[in-house]
């Protein structure tokens, strides 16, 4: 075996084609192609088949023996560690497109769709999706998180790289080669919250008038966020058993990191009556609300519902009507709590409690809704925790 850890004795080698190899491990060699001067890898995997790399030395390196052996190294660990029998080595893209056929083999057709559409958006236009997985960098992932902020919010840019890392990191265990560290992001940092930050408020009239101009299914479903204050996601999510006939039981993930988070809203006389309705001839594990083709209710379809709903209501309406920009469902939920605070006058605890939020959200984001005798209350209480019942 020739002796590669020395420049002088690397010089020594007769030019050829085929490299000279050294051993690193079983089924592992490091190689050095002498004439153009090169260094590549070589590892078998448990098939028995062959695969190679080509080994980035940075030109001018002190010591490219050590640099090498580095790199393979690294490598070596790559392909060993995949679950599968061979190696698949492949593209981001290509990476991200197994994950969602994987969703699809399991009977998760909906998230399968739901995450082709998001990779699409986000990667597919993007140079990331070229790179293959085992070259990828992390700066190559900052980079495209950088282009991704063009336009959105650090929140949305932190789950569209979460949902890609996620997909990354099971790509792995399907066999494909790469390093879950290059992907795997610090979040960005967001001081205000999703749906309390920028939060729209509509009247009852112009509520009623996205209703009207919504496709039954939507406007039902819009109906309940105004009923009961609830996020979209945590209405969307609910089943007939969830509902008792006097509230409903919601659930969401929030905090950093997320955690799994519960509550009861007991409802109005009115909106009991409603999601009486609603759940009428249906299985207890069935969703309360569906769209029109009996598929669940998603983050794009609603926003789709909303967005056509209110083109219809705009092509019809005079200018000085047209609803406040930035009108989307989560208005009805903020239009739910402005109004619990300021028309029915129910103090900020009892709305937090009711619509999963918290004291610090209220008084941040609903303050101008609150009495002033509240207000006065309020200002005594010092808890910025989201306040939920045990």
């Amino acid at each position: 075996m020739p002796d590669l850890t020395r420049k002088s004795r690397r010089l020594d080698l007769s030019p050829r084609r085929e490299p000279y190899w050294q051993q690193q491990g079983k089924g592992a060699y490091l190689g050095f192609r002498r004439g153009p001067d090169t260094w590549i890898a070589r590892f078998r995997d448990r098939t028995g088949c062959q695969n190679y790399r080509a080994l980035p030395v940075p030109a001018g390196s002190h010591d490219e023996y050590r640099d090498a052996k580095a790199l393979a190294e690294a490598w070596f660990l790559q392909m060993s560690g995949s679950l599968a029998g061979s190696a698949r080595r492949s593209t981001v893209r290509e990476a991200l497109a197994a994950y969602v056929e994987d969703l699809t083999r399991h009977g998760r057709s909906e998230a399968a769709k739901i995450y082709d559409a998001m990779f699409r958006l986000t990667v597919e236009p993007d140079a990331l999706a070229e790179i293959r997985l085992e070259d990828v960098t992390r700066e190559d992932f900052i980079d495209w998180r950088d282009r991704l902020m063009k336009g959105r919010r650090p929140q949305s840019v932190n789950r569209y790289a979460g949902a890609v890392a996620a997909a990354l990191n099971q790509a792995l265990e399907l066999g494909h080669v790469g390093d879950a560290r290059t992907w795997t992001l610090k979040a960005l940092t967001d001081d205000s919250t999703h749906d309390e930050a920028t939060a729209v408020f509509l009247t009852q009239a112009q509520r009623k008038n996205i209703r009207a101009n919504a496709r039954p299914a939507a406007a039902d479903f819009f109906h309940a966020l105004e009923l009961t204050g609830a996020r979209p996601g945590e209405m969307a999510r609910a089943t007939v058993a969830d509902f008792d006939g006097e509230q409903i039981r919601l659930a969401d993930r929030k905090g950093r990191p997320p955690r799994l988070r519960t509550r009861y809203t007991v409802l109005s006389e009115e909106g009991a009556l409603f999601l009486q309705r609603m759940c009428k001839d249906k299985l207890p594990a069935v969703r309360i609300f569906l769209r029109e083709n009996n598929e669940p209710w998603t983050r794009q379809t609603w926003g789709d519902a909303m967005r056509a709903a209110i083109t219809k209501y705009h092509d019809k309406c005079s200018t000085k009507n047209r609803l406040p920009g930035g009108t989307s469902a989560y208005s009805f939920r903020h239009s739910r709590i402005s109004e619990l605070l300021q028309l029915h006058a129910i103090d900020p605890l009892t709305v937090a409690i009711q619509t999963g939020t918290s004291l610090l959200q209220i008084e941040r984001h609903y303050y101008r809704f609150i009495p002033q005798a509240l207000k006065d209350k309020l200002a005594t209480v010092k808890a910025d925790t989201v306040v939920a019942p045990r």
